[in-house]
């Protein structure tokens, strides 16, 4: 690709974590005019406040990260469930709320969220976070199809094994431990590189991709059985 995001105002959630740094990079080398933001967004208020601050906007980056807690399953407390769906879930629809009235105006607009393939997959000791991904990616399928014939097109990446400061930090890839998991779980044997990932996001929310409507496309660098 290139300059296929010319033109495009896009904002990106939690742009210094998760997937954010290299999104903003990417999408800039796209010609994007990003806004960049890193407000805490937990708090009911503080997506329409953003959205409203951004001004109209052609995309939603949706990047929404926590570090995902490791909790056998009967030891789940009823706060770690609220503070995980807190922090992923119940931002989306209060992000989604906001930017739809101009795009639906306008008949045009995109939104992609950056979740994870936790939510396609079992992993022990993962219940909540995996429900919390699970939740973002049911809600893109039925919103994606409802906003279809307004030409607002809602897409997800469900990913994993993706090199990104949050989940997967140097100390942990240095690990050897975790390099033989790769080895062994991977068959690419490697992370998908940041800027891969951040690519197919900018592909995405170009116009060559108006054809996907509620997808979930997966970026995990291939799965060995389950």
């Amino acid at each position: 690709m290139h300059n296929a995001l010319v033109g495009k105002r896009v904002l990106i959630t939690q742009a210094t974590e998760f997937m954010g740094p290299v999104l903003c990079d990417v999408f800039a080398e796209q010609g994007a005019d990003i806004i960049a933001n890193t407000d805490d967004l937990v708090e009911p208020n503080t997506a329409a406040r953003i959205v409203r601050d951004a001004g109209p906007i052609d995309v939603l980056v949706a990047n929404l990260a926590l570090k995902a807690p490791t909790t056998p399953a009967m030891e789940v407390t009823e706060s770690e469930w609220r503070r995980v769906f807190a922090a992923l879930v119940d931002p989306l629809p209060r992000l989604v709320s906001a930017v739809l009235p101009n795009m639906m105006s306008r008949r045009s607009g995109k939104v992609l969220v950056i979740g994870s393939a936790s939510a396609l997959r079992g992993m022990k000791r993962t219940s909540t976070y995996s429900a919390a991904r699970g939740a973002q990616l049911a809600y893109v399928q039925a919103v994606g199809v409802e906003l279809a014939p307004h030409h607002v097109q809602v897409n997800a990446i469900a990913q994993n094994f993706v090199d990104n400061p949050t989940y997967f930090p140097p100390e942990l890839q240095a690990n050897p431990r975790f390099q033989e998991r790769l080895a062994r779980e991977v068959p690419l044997g490697r992370l998908v590189s940041a800027r891969e990932d951040a690519q197919f996001a900018a592909y995405l929310c170009s116009s060559a991709a108006d054809c996907f409507v509620g997808q979930v496309f997966p970026v995990c660098g291939g799965w060995v059985g389950r």
